[in-house]
């Protein structure tokens, strides 16, 4: 991290001196949140709960984030790599179906040594929970380690992704990621209880007033990896609540159900099979409490 390229934007920016990256944070893990989460998808949370652990900090920092509590800038806890792994095997002591890494591509590095360490006295999977926009030189890292990927697949436009992360080459970017994550887990493995021990997860948050951006997305990801062997979570859950007054118009209000069922159906038609969201889905309540 003396010159950071964790990321596709390549800032180079010398974390461990102190400096901070593009995505806010330096070299010290800083976690804002520990805890069981019930609000992923149903083979992911399950009954227990998935053991989330929230970093701080994000190199994507999208205009309408609703953690942007945390993605923003150094909050919560700064812990070692020996702390990090103590807190992670305690978390997983709790009886929660497995760990889920949320938002730590900036700190992949450290955290393949962390792993390193806890993976030997785990007995569930780790899940590896992030934006999509990532070098699949760094997700090598995690070979061996990560036994569910959980990324986003954000835009297929350019200009819709230069206006809402400022990352035009967004869907270049998660296109090589997703094969790299497909290549590593293989196809999805559930358990006899319907838990997903194995495998990625593709989420896609359907925006207002893109639903055609939306169809593109899905068009990709069938063209990329065996639709088959991934499952696909198609959300709308997106809320207003945190775009600011300058983000574009069509961001300052909810989804539609025509809008949400017209990329439903075509991702019914490319044999997509996953979860949906119901309408309700889309406020601010399922947002986790990060000062818990």
């Amino acid at each position: 991290m003396s010159d950071c390229m964790l990321c596709p934007r390549g800032c180079g920016a010398d974390r461990e001196g102190g400096a901070l990256g593009t995505c806010r944070m330096p070299a010290e893990i800083y976690v804002a949140r520990i805890a069981p989460h019930y609000f992923e998808e149903p083979p992911i949370s399950g009954t227990r709960g998935s053991g989330t652990v929230f970093f701080a900090g994000c190199a994507l920092g999208c205009v309408f984030c609703q953690n942007q509590e945390i993605s923003r800038g150094v909050v919560g806890e700064a812990m070692s790599e020996a702390a990090l792994a103590e807190a992670i095997l305690a978390l997983a002591d709790t009886g929660v179906h497995n760990i889920n890494l949320v938002t730590g591509s900036h700190y992949t590095d450290t955290l393949a040594r962390v792993l390193h360490t806890v993976k030997p006295h785990l007995k569930i999977p780790v899940v590896w929970n992030s934006s999509g926009y990532e070098l699949p030189e760094t997700l090598k890292l995690l070979e061996g380690l990560v036994d569910i990927y959980l990324p986003d697949f954000k835009y297929f436009s350019p200009e819709l992704a230069s206006v809402c992360s400022s990352v035009p080459d967004y869907a270049d970017f998660a296109t090589a990621a997703l094969r790299e994550m497909v290549r590593q887990t293989g196809a999805v493995v559930f358990d006899e209880e319907g838990m997903l021990r194995r495998g990625t997860v593709v989420r896609h948050l359907v925006l207002p007033g893109c639903r055609q951006d939306s169809v593109e997305v899905l068009r990709r990801i069938a063209e990329s990896v065996p639709v088959a062997d991934i499952r696909l979570s198609l959300m709308r859950q997106y809320t207003p609540d945190f775009a600011p007054p300058s983000a574009p118009k069509c961001l300052q209000r909810r989804v539609t159900s025509f809008e949400y069922d017209f990329v439903a159906a075509e991702a019914e038609r490319l044999g997509f099979e996953g979860f949906l969201q119901e309408k309700s889905s889309a406020t601010a309540a399922y947002t986790p409490k990060f000062t818990e």
